[in-house]
């Protein structure tokens, strides 16, 4: 199920699933500009958020909204990158937010601390709380989080979307945010853009990894629990307390099913198939108490979301009920013409009305804020924009702002969590990333029973992935597009290598470097370097044309007629046939993150022989049998994978699904 049906329409069994899908042509999605049909929103679920109406806040953001010019209240629509706007910009401005891009840091230094980021936090709070004139609001500082809170050199990093899919464990999941919010805390940020819940179609667009599945189920149940995770139950003190922080459930909506799977591309779903397909993250994620959506770069049936009225407006907040604050994406409402992702029709990255009107509130416009907000100062007074839409985004930026206590809780440093440095990468957080990492890898393949290896033998360990966190990690992980980085930027981390070499050292195996010293068995690790969303962008599915270096190591070892098993990590599947069939054994790793040693737990056995770790791993995507198998989605009419959904070996044998572990950390428990 993807939930309770509970009277509500839109909760639909697996089976009503499959028939709605083929009832909306459910590989494709598509209708035709000639043919589009009128716009339903009566589809869409009224939703109904766990966090419920206070009078009294609402009473608290009227007064506020009040004592603010048009200016100021424009200026607590903008979001500045911290590279692009000091202190005295957001005293001058109102500013309501700042960001931190992927790869930025305070004073640019990649190595900064927890101390410094706090200090940077409490110096752009100060300044919020000292404007040259009107109300004292406090600014809100957002970061991208999507797996750990991964621009900070020592936090720890958890595996992508894609791996935490495979494990199918919403406890772990929920938890996995829980971990994220304290480290994100420990830098005085109060603000997350994640999860994503896009439900990914095409595996050759950039941003699969940040998928947790082609199945919409899966993201549904998900998503709620990430947002619990990240932000605390609504119901309870914990809601959005010291250790939670601010989520976002992103990118509104349909990015996963672009034609082609272009980044920032055209999904041409019928309006049914986006609702069923692309939007069940969001119904959990607004029911679990999602504060803030972000819209997403992709158009819809030929217009740009960051335009779209109807989606954003009509359909998230007034169908389903939205009450929280809609934000874009990095100068979403320009694009990037030049390099053929367009943006808004007529809009530039200083001039947008129209988003403006469709109902985005918080405008990241990293760079060029200050024009934007003249520009919209501009609209309103020559009556391009209503009054009225401002005085709607900044109550709900304020209702925002007071629900997560922003204006009672004082400075970043005052914060119970802030300056710990302790907390980035703290023992138990890897812990249940190292957990995550176990539950996560799907065995493919187990000739003659290769696998569990004896943890006394002889192994050597090779592949350009061996002995590579940042490889292991991938894109969003220290920099943007996790390029430039080495082992040492992931500070307490562990490599696949390290966690084979910890295995044999405590048990008495021995850890070659060569075929001269006659290995018992090799473990090859190779993959997928690191990418970022269109960086990520491919023509086909055919691993092998990219890279080549796994399937020569397998081969040379094939030949010496040494057992060799192949530690794939990949954000997304790819045609690897000639590495499964040089292969004894083929494991696929994902992108585990900092806790390689989680993949030797699985692969070794016990010092006492005995089976520590199975495979619990299933395939939450389909794995394609030809380099042109794109469209490849569970209950296709024409559904011929290599190893369909679910699919995933384990030491007894079976490809069915498993008990899954309990979490490491219950709710009540206390993560030091």
């Amino acid at each position: 199920m993807i939930g309770n049906s509970q009277g509500r329409p839109w909760r639909l069994s697996l089976l009503g699933l499959l028939l709605l899908c083929c009832s909306v042509s459910c590989p494709a999605e598509e209708a035709t500009p000639e043919t589009l049909p009128p716009r339903t929103p009566e589809i869409w679920p009224q939703l109904t958020s766990r966090v419920q109406n206070d009078e009294a806040l609402e009473q608290r953001v009227q007064a506020l909204l009040a004592e603010l010019t048009l200016e100021q209240k424009v200026g607590q629509m903008m979001q500045a990158e911290i590279q692009s706007v000091t202190p005295a910009d957001v005293a001058r401005y109102n500013l309501g937010s700042v960001l931190s891009a992927g790869g930025s840091y305070p004073g640019l230094k990649k190595d900064a601390t927890v101390a410094d980021w706090v200090a940077l936090a409490d110096e752009f709070y100060q300044a919020s709380m000292n404007p040259r004139a009107g109300p004292a609001i406090p600014l809100l500082w957002g970061i991208d989080a999507v797996h750990g809170h991964n621009n900070v050199m020592g936090a720890t990093i958890f595996p992508h979307n894609i791996g935490l899919g495979a494990m199918q464990n919403p406890d772990l999941i929920e938890l996995i945010g829980r971990v994220t919010a304290r480290e994100v805390a420990a830098t005085g940020i109060k603000w997350v853009f994640a999860p994503t819940v896009a439900v990914a179609r095409d595996e050759r667009w950039g941003r699969t990894y940040e998928s947790y599945s082609e199945d919409p189920t899966i993201v549904f149940n998900y998503a709620g629990r990430m947002v619990e995770g990240l932000q605390g139950a609504p119901e309870t003190d914990r809601f959005l307390g010291p250790d939670r922080v601010i989520a976002t459930a992103k990118h509104w909506v349909g990015d996963g099913g672009t034609i082609n799977g272009k980044d920032q591309g055209d999904n041409w779903s019928t309006e049914q198939g986006l609702m069923i397909v692309h939007g069940q993250g969001y119904f959990s994620a607004i029911e679990a108490g999602s504060q803030t959506v972000m819209v997403s770069f992709n158009a819809w049936q030929g217009e740009k979301l960051h335009g779209h009225e109807y989606l954003i407006q009509e359909v998230l907040k007034n169908r389903m009920g939205f009450d929280g604050l809609v934000v874009s994406d990095w100068d979403g409402i320009a694009g990037d013409p030049g390099a053929g992702r367009p943006g808004v029709t007529g809009c530039t990255k200083v001039r947008c009305d129209q988003a403006v009107n469709a109902g985005i509130d918080i405008f990241m416009a990293p760079t060029d804020w200050k024009a934007l907000h003249r520009n919209v100062v501009r609209g309103v007074k020559n009556g391009s924009i209503p009054l009225a839409r401002i005085d709607d985004a900044v109550t709900r930026i304020l209702r925002v702002k007071l629900r997560a206590g922003l204006f009672e809780d004082g400075a970043p440093s005052k914060q119970p969590l802030a300056g710990r440095q302790d907390l980035l990468g703290h023992p138990r957080h890897r812990e249940i990333a190292r957990q995550a990492v176990r539950e996560s890898l799907v065995l493919l393949k187990n000739q003659t029973n290769l696998l569990p290896l004896a943890p006394d033998a002889r192994v050597l360990v090779t592949g350009p992935g061996a002995d590579n966190i940042a490889m292991q990690a991938g894109g969003w992980s220290v920099s943007w597009q996790g390029e430039g980085n080495s082992n040492s930027d992931f500070p307490g981390g562990s490599s696949i290598l390290d966690g084979v070499r910890a295995t044999l050292a405590s048990s008495g195996g021995t850890l070659v470097s060569s075929v001269e010293e006659q290995p018992d068995v090799a473990i090859v690790v190779f993959g997928e370097t690191p990418y970022a969303e269109f960086m990520g962008d491919r023509k086909d599915l055919d691993f092998t044309m990219d890279d080549d270096a796994g399937l020569q190591a397998l081969r040379e070892l094939k030949a010496l007629n040494i057992p060799t098993v192949a530690v794939f990590i990949t954000g997304r599947p790819l045609w690897v046939e000639p590495e499964l069939a040089a292969a004894d054994a083929f494991v696929v790793a994902w992108l585990p993150g900092s806790e390689g040693n989680g993949v030797a737990d699985v692969l070794f056995r016990a010092a006492n022989g005995t089976v520590q770790y199975d495979f619990t791993g299933r395939l939450t995507f389909s794995w394609p049998r030809n380099p042109d198998q794109f469209l490849l989605n569970r209950h296709d009419t024409d559904y011929d994978p290599l190893f369909p959904y679910g699919y995933g070996l384990s030491y007894q044998g079976d490809s069915g699904s498993v008990p899954v572990a309990t979490p490491t950390t219950a709710e009540g428990e206390s993560i030091q």
